[in-house]
């Protein structure tokens, strides 16, 4: 028995349960030929297989980084498949199975702290949540301009990282696409040949000082950028096919969605909304760079209340209606955005993943932050790009740096 091959079959069985369990697969496409032609898998059956297989783990030559990978998706395969067979699992227990962070409630006067520092830096008068409102509508991204408006920042992004993350001398190409009625507000479709198909979803109302947060997420060096280096270093190079498959609810997710949410800041880091500005002009409203930085910095804190509104809606059994007034609350957003928000994180599949944008960040920033002396940002996320890292080794290297 090949464990690698199994795994990667195990993991395609599971997107033939839940359409979106698989997220990028580009190996060999006679293993997913065979899984399509198998019969309807049982959840359940999955998830002893993944128990059973990640037993099998210490009996093969795997490296031990290999291994502890390996297993580590494996185990979140074993608890995924009870999930999906009916085991009630809390919200909390079920993230943690899947990406190795503990998770709490924070309490609301963390985010007192914050709406006071925004509203010191908006400044006027009335709830602070419509003063946001109205400086955000300022610069809403007309739907139209969308497209263009990403295509743009991500030619620029490119030019600035495709010479020090390695993508020079790889034939990567990203298309780009508007999509309507999804859960997401972008999504990277890694299509393997170092190419990405990166959706924008047009109806959330984008804002321009937001557009390059998202687009150096999902392309360069996010999303788009990670899988490129890992094909080319670790499928192509070192014939470690257990890369060639992407599964949602397993380590590499949350160390995915936190690396995206740092890429800007590795790109370009400080003065990154003046450098956009730049990038965008005659495109769209103009905002004021300096406030949009110092705006993004206040409303961290806040990222987390969407993860205690999710184990509000599954653990409390708090009523949706409250949920959502919670969100519009603490959040400052408006109805639409708040109801998409609990769309997302009620779905089957993507609940417990909401936590990859809270915990990935949380997790990674301090970590980059913690750089050598002299070494760049875009330098250490490099680290982020080309090796297969999870959550549970980099909480390693932090408990080693802290002694």
């Amino acid at each position: 028995m090949n464990l690698v091959t199994e795994y990667l079959k195990l993991g395609l069985r599971f997107d033939r349960v839940v359409e979106g369990y698989v997220d990028a697969y580009f190996g060999d496409p006679a293993l997913k030929a065979q899984v399509a032609g198998e019969e309807q898998p049982d959840p359940a059956e999955l998830g002893r297989q993944a128990a059973q297989l990640s037993a099998e783990v210490a009996n093969t030559d795997l490296t031990p980084d290999r291994a502890a990978f390996i297993t580590s998706h494996l185990d979140a395969l074993a608890v995924g498949g009870a999930v999906l067979a009916g085991e009630n699992l809390s919200f909390i227990s079920e993230v943690h199975s899947y990406f190795q962070v503990e998770i709490a409630e924070i309490p609301t006067q963390d985010y007192e702290q914050a709406h006071q520092d925004v509203s010191d830096l908006i400044g006027g008068v009335g709830d602070l949540g419509d003063r946001l409102s109205a400086l955000r509508a300022q610069e809403a991204c007309p739907p139209e301009l969308v497209e263009k408006a990403v295509a743009t920042l991500a030619a620029a992004l490119r030019e600035r990282v495709v010479e020090p993350t390695g993508l020079t001398g790889l034939d990567e190409h990203i298309g780009f696409e508007i999509e309507r009625d999804v859960a997401w507000s972008g999504f990277n479709y890694y299509l393997g040949n170092f190419t990405s198909r990166v959706a924008v979803n047009a109806d959330i109302g984008h804002r321009m000082s937001q557009l390059p947060v998202l687009v150096a997420h999902e392309c360069y060096p996010g999303h788009h950028t990670e899988h490129c280096r890992k094909e080319s270093l670790l499928v192509q190079q070192a014939d470690q096919q257990e890369q060639t498959i992407f599964l949602v609810n397993t380590p590499q997710c949350l160390m995915a969605e936190g690396l995206g949410d740092l890429a800007l800041t590795a790109a370009v880091g400080p003065g990154w909304a003046r450098w956009a500005q730049g990038v965008l002009a005659g495109i769209g409203p103009t905002y004021d760079p300096d406030l949009a930085e110092a705006l993004e910095i206040a409303l961290r804190p806040l990222n987390t209340v969407r993860q205690n509104a999710a184990i509000m809606l599954h653990d409390k059994g708090t009523d949706p209606d409250v949920v959502i007034a919670y969100m519009k609350r603490w959040l400052m957003v408006d109805e639409a955005r708040a109801r998409q928000m609990l769309r997302f994180m009620s779905d089957p599949l993507w609940r417990a993943y909401t936590s990859t944008y809270v915990e990935g960040e949380r997790l990674l920033r301090p970590w980059l932050e913690a750089r050598p002396v002299g070494q760049s940002a875009l330098t250490r996320f490099q680290r982020l790009l080309d090796e297969p890292l999870t959550p549970s080794v980099v909480q390693a290297e932090m408990r080693a740096l802290a002694h």
